[in-house]
């Protein structure tokens, strides 16, 4: 699979944006739109996006994969928050127009403990040996996902250390079929991945059920747009609201300089999710030769009943 720039901390939008009020959401828990206005940022300008390459963007919880215990692991992402006290003196400071000096962290009393096995993301900075967090005030990392974790249990379904496999979906070799099959964990080592499926995210892709779950990892940047839109607020929101291609939670463009910039159907006003979307109505094929793989698969697991669906063909993803 071609690899594409990775995504460890918040990706920034392709326009400016601005918070508006919505007074007929008064009730909701965010009384409030961050839309965008018709002006590229400096950011998307400066990493080149007029020539960077679109993807869709997949709408389900950002993982990674890298080394633990000597051996390729899914981890599964864990923000480090502040405490409720650290909250309070951070929006005060932002609230503040006095003060117009840097907002200093205290890391050790400031922010709510995490495992010992958490990471942070790469790309974030450090100081003194400490990790600092973004602006928001969160500092973006990673826990390993453990066999049979009940906190991560979807993550873990999509994961055999065994076999070292993972469940993937992906494009096809031949055009316009998405293929799921296993992919050495070591295939897509550093890279960052996208768990959709039954219990992620209100599952917009309609797959699986509550009686028969169905989850799989997504690579970021796997699903290319071949007939994108102009880098243009206008010709963009058409392209979501007409185009067939468009029915995607978003657009992420990967630079040349491994930079990634986005835009969300919210960004524009339009809503997400959709009946109907064009990831759960593409045809997709099962991969999936088991004689491969020296040990034998929990009859209860996703990797058994795919296997025995290899070389099966459904007209539309959420079919299976």
């Amino acid at each position: 699979m071609r690899r594409r720039g990775a995504v460890q901390r918040k990706v920034p939008c392709l326009f400016v944006t601005e918070v508006k009020d919505e007074p007929s959401a008064k009730r909701e828990r965010q009384p409030f739109k961050v839309l965008a206005t018709d002006t590229i940022t400096g950011k998307a300008l400066e990493a080149d996006v007029h020539n960077a390459v679109p993807t869709e963007k997949v709408d389900g919880t950002c993982c990674y994969v890298t080394t633990y215990k000597g051996q390729p692991y899914l981890w599964a992402r864990l923000d480090r928050k502040p405490t409720k006290q650290g909250e309070k003196r951070f929006k005060r400071f932002l609230y503040s127009l006095e003060d117009c000096k840097e907002f200093v962290w205290n890391v050790e009393e400031d922010f709510k403990p995490v495992p010992d096995t958490w990471i942070p993301a790469k790309d974030i900075e450090f100081s003194n040996g400490n990790p600092l967090p973004d602006e928001n005030g969160h500092m973006p990392g990673w826990v390993p996902v453990e066999k049979n974790s009940k906190q991560y249990c979807w993550h873990s379904s999509v994961v055999n250390y065994e076999a070292g496999i993972a469940l993937v979906l992906k494009h096809h070799a031949d055009p316009g079929l998405l293929e799921i099959s296993p992919v050495p964990l070591s295939e897509i080592l550093e890279q960052t991945l996208e768990l959709i499926g039954t219990n992620i995210n209100a599952n917009p892709y309609g797959l699986g059920s509550k009686k028969h779950p169905i989850h799989l990892l997504v690579p970021h940047g796997a699903f290319e747009i071949k007939n994108p839109p102009a880098l243009k607020q206008n010709d963009i929101l058409s392209w979501f609201e007409s185009c067939m291609e468009g029915k995607v939670e978003g657009i992420v463009w990967h630079c040349h300089d491994g930079c990634l910039i986005k835009l969300h159907r919210h960004h524009l006003g339009l809503p997400w999710p959709l009946a109907e979307t064009y990831l759960n109505c593409q045809p997709v094929v099962i991969s999936f030769n088991r004689t491969k793989y020296d040990c034998d698969f929990e009859p209860k697991s996703l990797f058994h009943h795919f296997s025995m669906l290899d070389g099966q063909r459904f007209d539309r993803l959420k079919d299976i």
